[in-house]
């Protein structure tokens, strides 16, 4: 059978030498979850994911296991779950268990260890993830036609579905996940029974709803996820600023409205750039709150929004629990995502801008701004033409040296104080700032004695006026 030959070529050899231990004790051990399901799509067409993290499931007790094996780490031994470690390889190693009710919509009230392996897959969510492999024997188990879904391209509940997501609320945030990464419809029976376990959703802490945005953010297209969190309900509780944007109408230039709008733009930007992605996501969320009619041209305008988004999206973020660094990168872009560039600006102007959105960071500014055009729907070659000049333009400066920052002065706060016998203090910055400014419209006066010279009339400028 060609899957279980891929699987066996496929699986680890330190999975193979843990399976065998096992057996050598008397117990057994299975290939469970995201990498049987990745092994097996992957012989059906889908794109291959690699490396894949190999879990274990086992009829010995945690204790068993971890009196087997060297070195173990009990990560998660409440709920029968071992790190078995093989050097710098962590397998994940669980006991089958079979599990009751949930009162709080995420653990199980009890944890019962059972010894059949259909017993566990009973209990997982979707049928995609609940398919074993025995890889001494070279067995899959398949209880729940696990393959049939794959092959069908959907996500299908395990048993009833209504049960599986009132065990654990996060589920339903997971089919949505699913449902973009793997490209697939969710089953029909399995989503009329979202809606109804959102009380279970509201449960979920915010680190959990966090890694699942993350993970959906780096599908091919995350927008799969996104509408489905929209039409089910899931935003309504999660992110509510989010919702605002649907059927909030843009002005003429766009062809779409501030959702649909903001799912191209997501779906246009780089699967691999968390930061960017979310920025995409997040870039159009102050416009329902700028929204207005311009007696001037009877049109839509969004004045501000970008600031006022900055703001939203900044609160959102961290109500996610989004790290600092992360929540700092998204702002950032949202804040400078506007990007409205004319041939006519100067160099000056170039390298002022760079000043503003920072040289670390135009490139992702200026993805992010070409993301927005593509997402207009309508015909936007000369936007796109523009966009292009302006990163050559930026490109060219950043060749020839120019300055855009105070540590790419020729001088330094140090080189002031001594030469102009100041005393430290925020007089010292404001010099420093006035230098970058003439720096960045006279490039060709960032040399040392001249900035000096320039920092002596200034500060003679500045006394004369206080006489």
């Amino acid at each position: 059978m060609p899957f279980t030959s891929a699987l066996s070529a496929t699986i680890a050899p330190q999975v193979m030498d843990l399976c065998k231990q096992l057996r050598d004790h008397g117990h057994r051990g299975w290939v469970v979850g995201g990498s049987v399901r990745d092994v097996l799509l992957s012989q059906l067409g889908h794109a291959p994911t690699k490396p894949y993290d190999w879990d274990v499931a086992t009829s010995a007790k945690p204790e068993e296991v971890m009196r087997l094996f060297r070195r173990v780490i009990p990560t998660g031994i409440a709920h029968g779950t071992v790190t078995v470690m093989f050097g710098k390889l962590g397998l994940e190693v669980t006991t089958l268990r079979g599990e009751t009710t949930y009162s709080d919509g995420r653990h199980p009230d009890q944890v019962t260890f059972v010894d059949d392996i259909r017993a566990d897959l009973a209990r997982r969510d979707f049928t995609v993830n609940a398919i074993a492999f025995d890889p001494l024997e070279g067995r899959i188990e398949d209880p729940y036609d696990g393959i049939s879904a794959l092959k069908n391209r959907q996500i299908i509940a395990v048993g009833d579905p209504a049960q599986r997501f009132g065990e654990d609320g996060l589920r339903v945030l997971r089919a949505a996940r699913f449902a973009a990464t793997l490209e697939f419809d969710i089953d029909e029976q399995t989503r009329l029974a979202i809606r109804p376990s959102l009380a279970s959703y509201e449960k979920v802490s915010c680190e959990r709803i966090r890694d699942e945005w993350t993970k959906s953010l780096r599908a091919p297209k995350p927008s799969r996820a996104f509408n489905i969190m929209l039409r089910e309900g899931m935003l309504e509780r999660t992110a509510p600023e989010l919702v605002r944007l649907s059927g909030c109408e843009q002005n003429r230039h766009h062809a779409y409205d501030v959702w649909d709008h903001t799912m191209h733009v997501l779906d246009g930007t780089d699967r691999s750039r968390l930061v960017l992605r979310l920025a995409a996501l997040l870039h159009d969320v102050g416009k329902p709150s700028t929204r207005a009619m311009s007696e001037a041209t009877a049109d839509y305008t969004f004045y501000q929004h970008e600031v006022v988004g900055a703001k939203i999206a900044d609160d959102l973020l961290q109500r996610l629990r989004f790290s600092s660094e992360e929540r700092k990168g998204v702002v950032h872009l949202v804040r400078h995502h506007l990007v409205v560039y004319e041939p006519s600006w100067t160099d000056a102007a170039v390298r002022r801008f760079v000043t503003r959105v920072g040289v670390d960071n135009w490139k992702e500014i200026l993805s992010l701004a070409y993301a927005d055009v593509m997402g207009k729907g309508r015909d936007v070659s000369l936007e796109l033409d523009r966009i292009r000049e302006l990163a050559l333009r930026i490109e060219d400066a950043i060749t020839k040296g120019s300055a855009f920052g105070l540590g790419d002065l020729a001088v330094s706060g140090a080189d002031i104080i001594a030469s102009l016998g100041m005393s430290p203090g925020p007089l010292i910055g404001k010099l420093l700032r006035q230098l970058l400014e003439h720096v960045l419209e006279n490039p060709e006066h960032n040399q040392r004695e001249r900035l000096l010279e320039e920092a002596r009339e200034l500060t003679e400028r500045s006394q004369t006026r206080l006489r």
